[in-house]
């Protein structure tokens, strides 16, 4: 069993930057994939971005490219979404997600394989 916590939310101005945290205890990170996915009031949920266990394997949406990196420190059993120039649909309750499981172009629409999720990190982006 995997618990996953995320921090790093808050309000912050348009253009500005802001970088989650998701923090995972309960099992050795090694063989995880981990995503973000991110849901706007009134909207339904969106995939954001994912890597591999190895995190050699990184997808993201179109959305976000350019703008968000996903990373992961397993030494720390921590992954990272730094969000740059940041815009106001950017506007959401993020969510970190976590499964053993392969990562491919398919994973952000599906969600497919992530089985362990965080309770959520707001973010709004707003003058």
């Amino acid at each position: 069993q995997l618990q996953l916590v995320e921090s790093g939310g808050g309000l912050v101005q348009p253009g500005g930057s802001l970088r989650l945290s998701c923090v995972a205890s309960g099992s050795v990170l090694d063989y995880y994939a981990f995503g973000w996915f991110r849901q706007a009031p009134g909207k339904g949920r969106e995939g954001v971005s994912c890597i591999s266990s190895s995190g050699g394997i990184s997808y993201y949406s179109d959305s976000v490219k350019g703008r968000f990196t996903i990373s992961r420190d397993d030494a720390k059993n921590t992954v990272y979404l730094s969000m740059n120039n940041l815009i106001p649909e950017d506007t959401a309750i993020y969510y970190c997600a976590a499964g053993y499981t392969a990562v491919l172009p398919t994973t952000l629409s599906t969600g497919a394989g992530f089985v362990f999720w965080g309770q959520g990190a707001n973010v709004t982006v707003s003058s």
